[in-house]
């Protein structure tokens, strides 16, 4: 064990020589990935060995403070035996078999020159193809009290739910089942709101929150998600890529291909809980994942990515920043089991763990790429550490490590 385990060195700046040479790199966190999916090309090493998955028990998404389909609404698409009827007000406006036809019908019913929210109900369950979106425009609230369930061929930038270039929209409710592209897809749009969602699916990606369609500005703004639930996807859980203004109560991640949670340059975020079993399990991706310059506002990395908790078990990683990502703060860690590092620093700044427990094999690790300015201002405090070692390699600017408990465990850190 290191003898200088609790120990302070001095805060990491970022040289002005550094802001010079980033700054001219040139390069827009477009190029650093593609969109997804598939995801994005990695700066990792995702080599390590992948530790048994623990079998993700069976949950329900949590119950949400107003039952579904109780409040006020204008439209309503409602199943009887096989046909879909749709109101507003007291006029039919639709019948039919097709439950996606139903819900545009819902939502085309609704006043086109809204200023403010009109809302849609769906009263039950049926299929929609994997090739036809519903989109929801401005001033809409839209809840489903049944599960939309995707079938057929997908294709790119589809999604059950898609939510582009709009503002002002809610969604209180939402299940989906099947294997879409995206189960909910919301581009360069503002003022979005999410209540209780749960994707229990069997391959896609959950949810995509980005501005991909400019890469200049951020024009995905204040979204924020009560609780999702999103299971068996064969990429991401949630992900956002160029947000600001992201809020979440808590995602629920089981069996996702990729990562539970995967925020990319994003900003100004605030996450409760990113509770994840067997997310990326044979990967280098984690429960929880920050990259692409996340949480770097301007030149500089200033706290304003905030979480309250990370709980990972099995897996691939638990926490892994990377690529210049930063300005994170997260107040409680549980990680136990995971097939890759428990905790992978790499190229990131301005990052705090604040307390909790890791238990092995995996490893926390501060590491970094020559590609990018080495990992600086990395605080570990207040952690136990379970049957595994923190290792920095190379070692990095202003690293802080105090009031550590170390249980059969090694201090590798410079």
């Amino acid at each position: 064990m290191n003898p200088h385990s609790n120990r302070t060195r001095p805060r990491w700046a970022l040289p002005t020589a550094s802001l010079a040479v980033l700054a001219g790199l040139g390069v827009a966190a477009a190029t650093l990935v593609p969109s997804a999916p598939p995801p994005e090309s990695e700066l990792q090493n995702a080599s390590e060995d992948t530790a048994a998955a623990a079998e993700a028990p069976a949950e329900t998404t949590a119950e949400a403070a107003v039952e579904c389909g109780t409040g006020s609404y204008q439209a309503e698409a409602e199943l009887d035996g096989s046909t879909w009827t749709v109101r507003n007000g007291g006029d039919v406006v639709h019948e039919g078999p097709d439950m996606l036809t139903a819900m545009r019908f819902a939502v085309d019913s609704l006043d086109p020159g809204r200023i403010s929210q009109e809302s849609v109900v769906v009263r039950g369950s049926g299929t929609v193809p994997g090739d036809g979106p519903l989109d929801l425009p401005s001033h809409t609230s839209f809840e489903v009290c049944g599960t939309i369930d995707v079938t057929g061929s997908v294709s790119a930038d589809n999604a059950a739910v898609r939510i582009r270039r709009v503002q002002d929209v809610s969604v209180p409710h939402l299940s989906l089942s099947g294997s879409p592209y995206f189960g909910v897809f919301v581009q360069s749009a503002q003022d979005i709101h999410f209540g209780q969602v749960d994707l229990s699916m069997s391959g896609g990606h959950g949810m995509r929150i980005d501005s991909r369609d400019n890469d200049s500005v951020r024009q995905a703004r204040d979204i924020s998600i009560d609780h999702v639930r999103v299971s068996g996807t064969d990429s991401h859980g949630v992900e956002t890529y160029g947000v600001d203004g992201f809020t979440v109560g808590t995602v629920t991640a089981r069996d996702t291909g990729y990562s539970g949670l995967l925020l990319n340059d994003t900003e100004n975020a605030d996450i409760g809980l990113v509770d994840a079993e067997n997310a990326g399990a044979g990967t280098g991706y984690a429960a929880f994942r920050m990259a692409n310059r996340n949480g770097r506002v301007g030149d500089d990395y200033p706290a304003n990515i905030r979480v309250g908790e990370v709980r990972a078990r099995g897996g691939g990683r638990g926490v892994f920043c990377v690529s210049e990502s930063g300005g994170a703060v997260i107040e409680h860690v549980d990680i136990s089991g995971t097939g890759g590092n428990a905790v992978l620093i790499e190229n990131c700044h301005n990052v705090t763990l604040a307390g909790g427990t890791v238990e092995g094999p995996g490893d926390i690790r501060l590491a970094a790429r020559g590609e990018f300015a080495n990992t600086s201002g990395i605080t570990l405090e207040n952690l136990t550490v379970v049957d595994t070692a923190v290792n920095e390699q190379p070692c990095a600017e202003g690293t802080v490590v105090r009031d550590i408990t170390w249980q059969n465990s090694q201090d590798n850190t410079c």
